[in-house]
């Protein structure tokens, strides 16, 4: 699967030892004809394993990723780890830089563009890279998320429905052993272009996460996501230590594909349900109030189905099309 890449990276990716340095991503431009953007990268390679690729910030107002993946790599001793790490805090690093979902150099969101194109704008050209160079090294595969600005959370560790059953019980086991409050079975709004599905189609194990939002985080949420990362070595053999223990064994659900309400609406959004809580079909979950109408009574929106209060928006202003509430509930299959 490996193939030319115009990106090249500052360190071995397969001798043994730790090692830091950078993926550097060519980017010519008005003020520095040779330039480059350049990606952190950490590799930690000990004894005999699997390989596991760590990456934050794929989008880059998500914080709770990159804050667990930089607190790891201090701690990886080489001479403890039975296989190799591999971690990009901050894959797509010009939106981390500036706190934006997608980057601000090309408007591209990394995670709409994989498996990438080796021609293409810098987004594009770093998710070619990493897809044939550090996904082709991966046995599994964890692309840390949360909500950004836009969306919140129940922190929760996710996998897609996969038609392999033999994946889909390895996965499934994973997302339960990282210990989040919620292991979950995400049906997606948008995959096209997502590296989950690029990952899933060569048959690797991939997990992911959605620790919070609202472009920030909380002790609670770091606590989560360093218990996640952590347990995630422990459960694939990495780290002969013991995981890190949970109050409570993890709730297992899933997103129903009805389980989604958007807004027709634009105007102040009012939530009326806490996330997590329980919700039954028809209960209001939030308001939308047009302020600019004298007069207008707000629009009321309700759930679509019983279940619990996956996700919700997060910012105050809300427009026409935003995603409003994702309804979860109890997954019942095998």
């Amino acid at each position: 699967m490996s193939e030319d890449s115009r990106v090249s990276c500052t360190v071995d990716l397969d001798a043994p030892g730790k090692r830091s340095g950078y993926l550097n991503v060519p980017w010519s431009r008005d003020d520095s004809a040779w330039g480059a953007i350049r990606v952190p990268i950490h590799v930690v390679r000990g004894g005999e394993g699997p390989t596991v690729l760590f990456t934050g910030a794929n989008h880059g107002d998500e914080y709770e990723g990159p804050i667990a993946l930089l607190k790891l790599v201090p701690r990886l001793d080489p001479a403890r780890l039975k296989g190799r790490v591999i971690v990009l805090p901050s894959m797509n690093h010009p939106a981390a830089q500036a706190g934006t979902r997608v980057s601000p150099i090309d408007d591209v969101n990394m995670n709409r563009c994989f498996p990438g194109r080796r021609d293409g704008t810098p987004t594009p050209m770093l998710a070619h890279y990493v897809y044939h160079h550090l996904v082709s090294r991966a046995d599994v595969v964890a692309d840390l998320h949360s909500g950004g600005k836009t969306l919140d959370f129940v922190p929760s560790v996710t996998m897609h429905e996969l038609d392999d059953p033999a994946l889909m019980g390895r996965t499934k086991a994973a997302i339960v052993a990282m210990g989040a409050p919620l292991a979950l079975i995400l049906e997606e709004l948008d995959s096209a272009g997502m590296l989950d599905g690029a990952v899933e189609d060569l048959g690797k194990m991939f997990v992911t996460t959605e620790f919070g939002g609202g472009g920030s985080t909380t002790p609670e949420r770091v606590a989560i996501a360093d218990r996640a990362v952590h347990n995630l070595l422990c459960h694939l053999g990495l780290l002969d230590e013991a995981p890190l223990p949970v109050a409570a064994p993890p709730r297992f659900a899933h997103t129903p594909e009805d389980g989604y309400v958007i807004s027709d609406d634009a105007g102040i959004f009012e939530p009326l349900v806490e996330l997590g809580a329980a919700v039954g079909t028809g209960q209001p979950l939030a308001r939308v109030h047009f302020f600019e109408e004298i007069g207008r009574e707000p629009a009321t929106y309700v759930a679509p189905r019983d279940g619990f209060l996956y996700s919700r928006h997060f910012p105050g202003l809300v427009k026409r099309g935003d995603c409003l509430a994702v309804i979860g509930d109890d997954w019942r299959r095998g």
